[in-house]
């Protein structure tokens, strides 16, 4: 799209949505730097989403055989 076409849009917004604006390119230029996804995953974050069943190490019943 022509930057001509963006400021002609730009200009008949109010000055409320103007800065909605403003923080929607800053969000979008923050979001994705050089092309990278700057995101990381944090240790313990999935912590509490899953459980261990106590027999977790208990032999399976399908291959007793082979044992």
């Amino acid at each position: 799209m022509d930057d001509a076409i963006l400021l002609e849009k730009l200009s008949k917004l109010p000055e409320k949505l103007k800065s909605e604006v403003a923080d929607f390119v800053d969000f979008l230029t923050n979001k994705n730097v050089n092309g990278k996804d700057e995101r990381r995953p944090v240790f313990g974050s999935a912590k509490g989403m899953f459980k261990m069943m106590p027999d977790f190490d208990e032999p399976l019943e399908d291959f007793k055989e082979y044992m």
